[in-house]
């Protein structure tokens, strides 16, 4: 097991095919927001594209539980059949890039996205 560094601070920032719902943009904020040591910084819906920029940060194994959070709400609550939006959509979550910001690398970042992808695929 890697030991925790004090100060470690990573930033999510995922984009969800959903700019036009509150109450569903709402969803999945709040399941950001429901993960110990994670900070909601912005959320920056789209109305012509359909699809929502959210941005947190935290220790990161506590963003990346927020961001499998987050992307488990967004399948739950956006149904692909039914989005429009003038930008091109992979899922009900398009991205979801972990970004170093303290005392982290590059590669931790790299090595989260591969742990959350595997749980999403799982």
């Amino acid at each position: 097991m890697k030991a925790i560094v004090p100060n470690q601070l990573v930033e999510c920032v995922p984009n969800f095919s959903e700019g036009r719902d509150a109450g569903k943009i709402a969803q999945i904020t709040a399941a950001v927001q429901s993960v110990g040591g994670v900070q909601l910084l912005d959320v920056d819906p789209g109305r012509d594209t359909n699809r929502t920029v959210v941005t947190f940060v935290g220790p990161p194994q506590a963003v990346a539980e927020a961001a499998f959070h987050a992307i488990a709400k967004a399948a739950q609550v956006i149904d692909m059949r039914r989005q429009q939006g003038a930008h091109p959509r992979l899922g009900a979550t398009d991205v979801c890039p972990f970004i170093p910001v303290e005392n982290v690398t590059m590669e931790e970042c790299a090595e989260l996205a591969r742990q959350v992808g595997r749980r999403v695929g799982e």
